[in-house]
Formats: C-alpha cells, sequence, structure tokens
C-alpha cells in the first residue's frame, strides 16, 4: 500500500507535565552538562545550548543521526524487547495474539534458518513472474499488490479530502526507490554516488536471487530506466506541498481513456473493490508514464521490473548476504551509519509493526499509568487557550477569517495515550513452518485487504494513525485531530521533578506544533470538519502567503553543508509550526507562577531555561550523509535549524539571553516573521 498524503507528523513529540512553582527542589530539567559554555548564545545557541550533550553523546556506528529523541526510542525498543520475550515463557494458543508476536520475532531471530535457505523463499514468487506472458501482467500486478509490492503503480483508501466523512480510493505511480526524483535527475557528486551504488545493489541481490552477471547487470539497467522516467514527471518536492494538485478525480471511463494500458474495473474487482465508479489519481502525468511505459517495454524488461520488485521487497527477511546489501545501499551509502543494529532490533521492528496495536496492548497495560492521559489533557487545554489568544490578537487577520480559525480550533480532537478500541488481527495466520518471507507476505497482505475494506464506508474518526507505542506525534488535517501516542509520554521529555519552564519547553511546544499544523501552508487549506476549503478572506490568504514567504526565504539562506541549502518551501510547514509552537507555549508558560517570576534555578532564569530546554530536545549528532539526505526528503529542518533558525524570529529569546546587534543570532526586527 502507498499512501502519499502524510500526516503533520513531529520527528519527535512529549508527554504531559506537573505545574510546580520556581524555587522547589528542581532535580530534573535544564542539564549544565548539556551546554557548551565556551560558545556565546549570541553567536550560535544550538551549540551553546546542545554542545556538551553532543560531546557525551558520541555518534553510535547503528545510527546516521542520534539524538535525545533516539534515546527515547531506545528505552521503548528496550520495554518492547521485555516483553516479547516474556511471551516466550508463556505457551500460547495457536492463533493468539501471543503466538503470532513470538512467533515473528522468533523467526527474524533465526539466523541459522534464514542463512540455510537464502534465496529458497522467493524462487516460487520469481517463478510466477518469469514464466508470466504479456496477457497475465494486470493479475501478476494484483497479485503483488496485494502484499508484496507496489510495481509500476498503486491505490489506497482514505477520506476523501472534499468530503472527509467518506474513504474513496486513490492511485499514484510507484514510489521511487531512492526516495526522491533528484537522485536519478542531478549529476552532483552525491546524487551520482548514490544512483551508481543503488546500480551495484540491484545487481549484488539479483545475483544473489540466482542471476547470473550479465543477467543481473540487465536487471539494474532496466530498473534505473524505469525508475528515471517515472521521476522526470514525478511532482518536485516543492510541487508536492501544494496538496490540492493531488486531489484529482476521475470517473472509470475517463481513467480508462487516459490510462487505457491499466484495465481499471479489472482491476479494482480483482483487488477486491466492489462498485468503484471514481478514483482519485495524485499524478497524473506520472501516472501517464507508468502507462506508456506498460506498453512500450519489452515483455522482458517488465518481466525484470517486477522480479526486482520481488526481490528488494524481499531483502530485509531473507539471509545476511541479501540483508547486508540492504544495509550498505540505504543506510551505509544514503545516510552514513557504518553498522547495523543487532538482530534483535530488526527483527523486534517487524511485529512492532505489523502487529502494532497488538504489541501496543501489551505496553500500554505495563509502561502507560493512567494519569499520563488526565495531565496530558490538562496541558493541552492550556496550549489552546494560549493559541486562541493569539488567533484573536493576529494584526494581519480580519475578523472573519479569525471566528472561522477560532472554530477550527475549538473543533480539535484529541488523542492521548491509546485508542478506546484495538484492532482484530485474528486475520493473520503466522506459521512458523513456513519461511519468513512468507509470513511477511501474509502480514502485508492482511492490511492491505484492512485498508481496502474501508472503501466506500464513513470514515472511523476513532482509528489512530500511530501506534500506541510509537515515540512520534501527528496532526491530521483530515480529522483535524491531534495525536500523543503513549510511547512518547515518559521521560525525558516530561520530568515530573522539573520546573514548568523545562516542561513547556519541551512538551509544550510539541503539543503547540501540532495544534500550529492545523493553520500552516497545508492544514489551513482544511475546515474544522476535515474538508479541503477555502475558509479564508482572499486578503487575508494574500497576507499569509506574504509572511510565509519571509520564512521561506529565511530558510533557503541557511547553508547545511558544502554549498547546499536548506529548502524553505519544502520544510514550510514544520517551520511555521516550530515557530507556533515556541510562541504559544511560551505564552501559556508566563500563565504560571513561575513564569510570572524572575526567580533563577541553577543561574538561569524562567525565560531562560524555557529556551534551553526548547534547544534540548533538538540535541543530536549526524553524519554528513544524513544531512545531504534530509534535506532532500524530510519535510523537516534540521535540528540545529529547527533551533536557530527558528528562535531569530522570536522577539522573547533575544531579551533572554541579551542577544544584540552584531551577533550571529540576532536578526533585525525589520526582517523578523510572525505568523502565529
Amino acid at each position: 500500500m502507498m499512501n502519499k498524503f502524510k500526516l503533520s507528523v513531529l520527528s519527535l513529540a512529549f508527554m504531559s507535565t506537573l505545574t510546580m512553582n520556581a524555587g522547589d527542589n528542581v532535580k530534573g530539567g535544564v542539564d549544565k552538562a548539556n551546554l557548551d559554555l565556551t560558545v556565546a548564545p549570541g553567536e550560535d545557541f544550538y551549540q551553546y545550548a546542545t554542545g556538551g550533550w553532543q560531546k557525551n553523546n558520541p555518534l553510535d556506528p547503528q545510527y546516521s543521526r542520534y539524538g535525545t529523541f533516539d534515546e527515547l526510542a531506545e528505552n521503548n525498543r528496550t520495554q518492547i524487547k521485555d516483553l516479547i520475550l516474556n511471551l516466550d515463557k508463556t505457551k500460547h494458543e495457536k492463533g493468539s495474539v501471543g503466538q503470532k508476536v513470538n512467533d515473528l520475532f522468533k523467526l527474524g531471530m533465526d539466523s541459522v534458518r534464514l542463512n540455510e535457505e537464502a534465496a529458497k523463499p522467493i524462487a516460487a514468487d520469481l517463478a510466477k513472474v518469469q514464466s508470466m506472458e504479456r496477457a497475465d501482467l494486470l493479475n501478476t500486478l494484483v497479485w503483488m499488490h496485494k502484499g508484496i509490492s507496489n510495481a509500476f503503480f498503486g491505490i489506497f483508501v482514505m477520506s476523501d479530502l472534499q468530503n472527509s466523512d467518506m474513504n474513496i480510493v486513490y492511485a499514484s505511480q510507484a514510489s521511487l526507490s531512492l526516495g526522491d526524483r533528484d537522485y536519478y535527475l542531478e549529476n552532483d557528486e552525491n546524487s551520482t554516488k548514490i544512483r551508481n551504488a543503488y546500480i551495484e545493489y540491484i545487481k549484488t541481490v539479483m545475483e544473489l536471487a540466482g542471476y547470473k552477471k550479465s543477467a543481473a547487470k540487465q536487471v539494474a539497467k532496466t530498473v534505473l530506466k524505469i525508475e528515471t522516467e517515472v521521476a522526470k514527471v514525478t511532482m518536485t518536492r516543492e510541487e508536492s506541498r501544494d496538496i490540492s494538485r493531488m486531489y484529482n478525480i476521475y470517473d472509470i471511463a475517463k481513467a480508462t481513456s487516459d490510462f487505457p494500458h491499466i484495465a481499471w474495473a479489472q482491476y479494482f474487482n480483482d483487488m477486491g473493490l466492489q462498485g468503484v465508479d471514481k478514483v482519485c489519481i495524485t499524478e497524473p502525468k506520472a501516472l501517464a508514464k507508468v502507462d506508456e511505459l506498460m506498453s512500450t517495454l519489452s515483455d522482458k524488461e517488465i518481466r525484470d521490473y517486477l522480479s526486482y520488485n520481488i526481490v528488494s521487497s524481499a531483502s530485509s527477511y531473507l539471509s545476511d548476504k541479501f540483508v547486508d546489501a540492504n544495509f550498505e545501499m540505504f543506510s551505509h551509502v544514503m545516510s552514513g551509519k557504518t553498522q547495523q543494529q543487532p538482530r534483535w532490533k530488526r527483527a523486534l521492528s517487524v511485529p512492532n509493526s505489523v502487529l502494532g496495536e497488538a504489541v501496543g496492548e501489551l505496553y500500554v497495560n505495563k509502561y502507560f499509568p493512567a494519569s499520563s492521559k488526565e495531565k496530558m489533557l490538562k496541558l493541552v487545554n492550556n496550549l489552546k487557550v494560549a493559541l486562541a489568544e493569539h488567533i484573536a490578537n493576529l494584526d494581519w487577520m480580519s475578523d472573519k477569517t479569525k471566528v472561522n480559525a477560532l472554530v477550527k480550533l475549538n473543533s480539535f480532537s484529541v488523542k492521548i495515550g491509546y485508542p478506546d478500541k484495538w484492532r482484530d488481527y485474528s486475520g493473520i495466520d503466522i506459521d512458523p513452518t513456513l519461511s519468513y518471507w512468507e509470513n511477511i507476505k501474509r502480514a502485508m497482505a492482511f492490511e492491505t485487504a484492512y485498508s481496502l475494506s474501508k472503501y466506500g464506508k464513513p470514515v472511523d474518526r476513532d482509528e489512530w494513525g500511530m501506534t500506541p507505542q510509537t515515540v512520534n506525534a501527528y496532526y491530521n488535517p483530515t480529522t483535524n485531530e491531534i495525536c500523543f501516542p503513549a510511547g512518547i509520554l515518559q521521560a525525558p521529555y516530561f520530568d515530573p521533578e522539573a520546573d514548568d519552564a523545562s516542561n513547556y519547553g519541551a512538551i509544550g511546544v510539541v503539543i503547540g506544533h501540532e495544534m500550529t499544523h492545523g493553520f500552516d501552508d497545508q492544514g489551513r487549506n482544511f475546515d474544522q470538519n476535515g474538508n479541503m476549503t477555502d475558509w479564508w478572506t482572499q486578503e487575508d490568504a494574500d497576507k499569509f502567503k506574504l509572511k510565509t514567504q519571509v520564512l521561506v526565504e529565511q530558510f533557503n539562506k541557511i547553508i547545511v553543508l558544502g554549498d547546499t541549502h536548506a529548502n524553505g518551501t519544502y520544510t514550510l510547514g514544520e517551520n511555521i509550526a516550530d515557530q507556533g509552537g515556541l510562541r504559544v507555549s511560551y505564552t501559556a508558560f508566563k500563565k504560571t507562577d513561575q513564569g510570572k517570576s524572575q526567580e533563577k534555578i541553577d543561574g538561569f532564569t524562567p525565560d531562560q531555561r524555557f529556551y534551553l530546554s526548547y534547544a534540548n530536545v533538538w540535541a543530536a549528532n549526524i553524519t554528513e550523509q544524513e544531512i545531504l539526505r534530509r534535506t532532500k526528503i524530510d519535510v523537516h529542518s534540521l535540528g540545529k535549524w529547527r533551533v536557530n533558525g527558528s528562535l531569530r524570529n522570536i522577539d522573547t529569546f533575544f531579551k533572554a539571553f541579551s542577544i544584540k546587534e552584531g551577533d550571529n543570532m540576532y536578526l533585525a526586527p525589520a526582517d523578523r516573521v510572525v505568523i502565529w
């Protein structure tokens, strides 16, 4: 399955807070060991606030980026490992959740069996493709799309962007293996290096699958040719920020006319979707190229392309040689990792994903206290009040649009901890007598069927977009909801022994961040019910775009590495949310007793502790390769610039650290921008 519309997800998030007064016996909060006192805050605030952490936490070779967020993820991973290992101490009935989770984990841990089987688990799949006649292409794609790979194109079901109460079907070209079109089209040193490594990867895994060297080389040539042709007409990162461009409704007759080499009616029927009368094509130009390729490629090229899709999809679930090849390409070359994660971490990620809510139920029963949910709700309400004040006091927005904005804010749905109803996984049959790959296919087929079963039905607004154990948070514009799973509602991001400044600077900013996503360059296009509709006056929309363009240009000027600049357009939504989160949480913090005082703790004023806490959220070390990769594919700015770039627009930050004209961090008041 594929979904081109992504939730507005923060790269990390946090738990709730307890109210404390300045001067209490504070044990948590700002840690002086995280600071680099050799650097002045006005010179480089990120280095000043996090340089000590970076020095004390050298980059683990398992990671291409490791930060405070990853510390929490590691803790969660260890907790989940203990849960799953304990399952082995009890006998579980066949078909039970315990049996499925336990057996799937053990299949991933059985290195002896995986290495003995080598490519045998995919032999039958490859034979099916190799014996395929041209007339069998549609049937073969249906088979692959149900649980192996979205070769050429794929479909998914989600709410109608203009009628958020109902689910419709969407279709899109297959995702590019390298993640971004520029890797195929640009000829800079890094892109060329990655393309060359990709060719070697394809050749390696195809040889491991049984192909002769000459045949594997031809497969690599064909795959790169196909993906490059699709890359040429795929939307740029900047274009993809405009969701309306991806909303293109076709009735079946028009879809059949415009993309004649895909028998849509038969395809939908064979995929188990009955009575489909319309489909949303996310990128018509790219799908037209796919349609063309399906008719112009030779039979051998099609078989080679489909075979590679099978091998690449399975490579993480086969022998060590396949896994090593996958790591070398996508982790080492692209991200700079130099060491694989241990097998238990890799094996753990599978049931944690394909049986996510089943693992989540075990997780919350042991690790999520009910009190956390209540505290979190209180904090969310505090931030909602603050954001409402900001909206009401905007000097660039008319009263008419303000009313609509406040209606949307007050309509936010808030999800905390875990869903009220757990998913039913009885439809998955995990059989340890079968190969790891065969069980993965069963799980993926189940997930595909589960997703497609929503077609034509009302949207379930109680459904979650993340599992409870996920260390993250999100805003979903089509349901107008903010969600904070149990996985992030724990230390180190919430510390009940820390002061309010520390907690509001961390979790408070993140809650404000998710709320602000409802009013960023994408979220602002959806109303209180989650429908994509224009609720702005034209004058207000024009003023908004002028202000956001200032933010775009600020980030475009940032040099992230060498001569590579940040992408202010692609990261605009997250940059708006970071700034909004900071401003809104600061307003909420100033209503607390500590926020109203000037009493210092460890030599820092309340305002200083607020901003130091925010910076600590993004403390991290990162490889140069990962800097370049994330700049291409990630809608979030790099951690350093989420701090330095965002804070340069916050007046109270300059005052807190006496930052003045001439300092590197200084930005003239006329050049600062306030959006929310």
